[in-house]
């Protein structure tokens, strides 16, 4: 072959792929035009330098020179398009966003209200030396009821105040649910006492807990009541505990909790009602002081509270005669709701995110 015809061959293999680069009208068609210029099997450029063996001797050296010439300028051209239509791209997507528009906000997460008021009580509680511990929801009959002194004929077993995971026919002197799985009767515990028993048949005195978490009562939803609500209990176990220490305690966390939220910073004070409870002797029920925004003055019933039961102290393996304690029981739903000014318990449960994030 000829020296000129190779290069005429050449030229024309350079003209017609910078003529399909600069028309190809997206990125699909700008890559079938690199496969067929610059294919490495099959493109038109590899068939070209096929032709270099054709080639007299003697113009060889000038026929490979402008071989990698016209290669060069192929690949540039490609390169070219390739850019060209990046910065296309680009301003298409600038002209496309309005920059005038107002921005996207990204939705944030929150803490349940009633998650946030467990745990500033938790904080509130671990500073007065505290610890929080946690058990089981699924409870048997001995932690529920019997370690806490509440009795076989006890109301408080009926089956219909309580969640229970199976039963069956009872006979005559039986608990309620006695007959559950394994024989052991098992319901959806009604309060977290039954965690105060859990440690104290662990731990040895003196013991110093707070137990928070969901409880299970069969009460018809209204303003007021809920099925599932989340108590916060505390025990303390020591030598020569009493009633004093116990309203030291809540007066603190009331102060605490309170405090800061109150009409004025106003001092918060707690006042004891006599009452009754199986598991603590005395017993009472607990009140807080509060001041409204008009500066009126009222109670706030909070729970209930007492001396732990020597008979409670005896089931967990303790001597009523070598110590003493005091338990106190608070609804956290009734806390969270004085705080945030909330009046229906349902609106927490309801789970409508207009509500639940102004918290």
């Amino acid at each position: 072959m000829a020296l000129a015809d190779f290069i005429a061959d050449l030229n024309a293999l350079s003209a017609e792929a910078d003529a399909s680069f600069a028309s190809a009208a997206d990125a699909a068609a700008l890559e079938a035009a690199r496969v067929e210029y610059l294919g490495a099997k099959a493109g038109r450029l590899k068939a070209v330098q096929q032709g270099l063996g054709k080639v007299d001797k003697a113009d060889k050296p000038a026929a490979g020179k402008r071989f990698n010439e016209v290669k060069q300028a192929i690949e540039a051209a490609f390169a070219a398009a390739q850019e060209r239509q990046s910065r296309g791209a680009v301003v298409a997507e600038r002209e496309a966003f309005d920059v005038t528009l107002p921005g996207r906000p990204v939705r944030l997460g929150r803490l349940h209200p009633v998650t946030q008021t467990i745990a500033e009580m938790k904080d509130i509680m671990g500073r007065l030396g505290f610890t929080a511990v946690e058990g089981p929801e699924i409870e048997d009959d001995w932690h529920n009821f019997e370690a806490l002194n509440i009795p076989r004929s006890h109301p408080a077993r009926d089956p219909l105040d309580n969640f229970y995971l199976a039963t069956a026919q009872l006979t005559p002197g039986e608990s309620p649910g006695a007959k559950s799985l394994g024989g052991k009767p098992l319901l959806l515990r009604s309060q977290t006492s039954t965690v105060q028993i859990r440690v104290m048949e662990s731990t040895p005195p003196p013991v110093r807990i707070i137990s928070l978490g969901r409880v299970y009562r069969p009460d018809t939803a209204d303003a007021t009541h809920y099925p599932m609500f989340h108590q916060i209990e505390g025990l303390l176990i020591d030598r020569g505990v009493t009633m004093a220490d116990l309203k030291s305690v809540l007066r603190l966390f009331c102060q605490s909790y309170f405090g800061s939220v109150e009409a004025g910073g106003q001092d918060v004070h707690v006042r004891f009602r006599p009452s009754f409870f199986p598991f603590t002797e005395p017993s009472v029920e607990v009140d807080m002081s509060w001041t409204n925004a008009a500066g009126e003055h009222g109670w706030l019933e909070m729970g209930g509270a007492g001396m732990v039961d020597p008979n409670v102290l005896r089931a967990v393996g303790y001597d009523p005669e070598e110590v003493t304690g005091f338990a106190f029981g608070l609804g956290v739903e009734r806390i969270c709701m004085r705080q945030h000014g909330i009046t229906d318990i349902r609106a927490l449960y309801e789970n409508d995110v207009r509500f639940l994030e102004q918290f």
